[in-house]
């Protein structure tokens, strides 16, 4: 690691595993720190963006796993995935770019404490002439979370779980010719193109269990 750092590095000590520790808790560890170091990542991205400011940002939020051994600080059994682990959450851009991170204890759902994580980052952009999109998984899919996306301006993509009133739409949308179809997803589209967004395969072939909602104003509540 010091060849790597490299520099006076290289001539001195590294820390010990006792060293690194007190450093974690006793100065990283303090809200300050905490509050700066969830800022980082976007403040490295804003600095790139200053240079090539992008014409639109693509929100992506999303949930991970990382299993834990042993007594791990906050760790806990999840019952999907199976095992002890943390439940992290993510917010990535359309670069491939982490804008915010949360860690959280392995037994939490996918949702929990989004807008601690999203909002922030949906603050950053606010005030920038910017198309603005987000896409999310089932986990997402909650009245709340439409309207916050909605009251800041953001079209969304938001897959859902399966449900009655959600195969009935897809079901009309394979029958109806286009010039008679229900804008249910913001916007009159294909049915070739809403078999292949909701992945419900050719006309005659059966739709999945599950969808997505979309958004370019308001789309429809019968979803």
């Amino acid at each position: 690691m010091r060849w790597i750092v490299g520099g006076k590095a290289i001539k001195r000590g590294g820390a010990s595993t006792s060293q690194m520790g007190q450093f974690e808790t006793e100065l990283l560890a303090t809200d300050d720190n905490l509050v700066a170091l969830a800022n980082l990542s976007g403040i490295w991205i804003d600095r790139v963006h200053e240079r090539k400011p992008p014409k639109l940002i693509v929100l992506d939020m999303d949930s991970s796993v990382s299993p834990t051994h042993g007594e791990q600080e906050g760790t806990a059994y999840n019952g999907h995935f199976g095992f002890t682990c943390y439940h992290p959450l993510f917010v990535f851009n359309q670069f491939g770019d982490l804008e915010r991170r949360a860690l959280r204890p392995g037994n939490v759902r996918g949702a929990h404490g989004w807008r601690d994580v999203l909002e922030p980052v949906v603050i950053r952009y606010r005030n920038r002439k910017l198309r603005r999109y987000f896409r999310g998984d089932a986990a997402f899919a909650a009245p709340d979370f439409y309207a916050f996306l909605e009251a800041e301006g953001y079209k969304y993509a938001i897959r859902l779980k399966a449900n009655a009133v959600l195969q009935e739409s897809i079901a009309i949308c394979s029958r109806v010719p286009s010039s008679a179809r229900p804008t249910t997803f913001g916007a009159s589209m294909p049915a070739s193109a809403i078999r292949q967004a909701l992945g419900t395969g050719s006309a005659g072939s059966s739709p999945r269990l599950s969808g997505i909602r979309a958004s370019c104003t308001r789309a429809s509540d019968s979803l």
